[in-house]
């Protein structure tokens, strides 16, 4: 499978960042066709050593993600969920799930999504979000930011598309509060920070993994959080829920994808958030 060359990135200033911006939104697209080829077909499903599901789509949209950004952009490193790391000598980085949800995807749930991050690498060696693209190809919509360029929904139709801001709730007895899985705070002993965000806020619900922030980013919820996270499973967020208004980060309120947890807000909530997150710190390792 290969990309239609007429795409502006192929020109001959296809290394800018608006170039990686329009080619991280089309691969988002073709990984997520891929997907949807094996999604409700009773696809054949696999442990890997850490115990978490994986399947012939996961390793199937990451190998067509990493065959495609080496064409286009060679110089890149890669780093993705199911193979090994790609280094690269550009300074870019880009960050792939190829299905961000695995759990629902292969119970024929469609709130699972393909996750692309691109980033540049600081000085210091950190990572800097520039863009990011989460695609819910089930539901053939999504939201995309770049650095500086906004965040937008878009959608199956391609020339439909609008501004994704977070919600101006700022009140947590008005606010949706989203999780992947309650049980996931017990694995971490801060299973104080669910009850206390439960009772407080108007609604929980889980509508969880990238789904969630998904919702954040677009003013359908107020509150997403993962009690355990991987770079690929944050990697979209920071810039996407940034451009929309709101917030990504750790439990402590420090903007990053490299935390290992996952907190997303709108901004007039960020802080009365945070402040009951750092009143439960980690007690325990999760397992998985």
């Amino acid at each position: 499978m290969t990309l239609n060359p007429s795409f502006p990135y192929f020109s001959t200033k296809g290394l800018t960042m608006e170039a990686r911006c329009e080619f991280a939104k089309r691969l988002a697209r073709e990984m997520g066709a891929l997907t949807l080829k094996y999604f409700d077909a009773g696809v054949r499903v696999e442990n890997k050593q850490d115990g978490t599901p994986v399947t012939i789509a996961d390793r199937g949209a990451e190998e067509l993600g990493r065959k495609l950004i080496a064409e286009a952009f060679p110089n890149d490193a890669v780093l993705g969920e199911e193979f090994e790391d790609k280094t690269g000598t550009s300074g870019w980085q880009w960050i792939l799930d190829p299905i961000d949800g695995t759990k629902s995807f292969i119970h024929g749930v469609p709130f699972y999504s393909n996750l692309i991050g691109v980033c540049k690498s600081s000085p210091e060696g950190k990572l800097e979000p520039m863009i990011g693209v989460v695609w819910l190809p089930a539901l053939a919509r999504g939201v995309w930011a770049g650095d500086g360029m906004g965040a937008w929904e878009i959608f199956a139709d391609e020339t439909k598309t609008r501004p994704a801001r977070v919600s101006d709730v700022d009140r947590l007895d008005k606010a949706l509060f989203l999780t992947t899985d309650c049980y996931d705070f017990d694995l971490v002993g801060r299973e104080g920070a669910y009850d206390e965000l439960e009772v407080k806020c108007r609604l929980t619900r889980t509508w969880g993994d990238a789904y969630g922030y998904y919702l954040v980013a677009t003013g359908r919820a107020e509150i997403m959080i993962d009690p355990f996270f991987e770079v690929w499973d944050a990697a979209p967020m920071a810039t996407i829920l940034h451009e929309a208004g709101g917030y990504f980060g750790s439990w402590n309120g420090e903007e990053t994808i490299e935390g290992r947890e996952g907190v997303g807000t709108n901004g007039a909530l960020k802080e009365s958030v945070v402040e009951i997150l750092k009143r439960y710190p980690k007690t325990k390792i999760p397992r998985r």
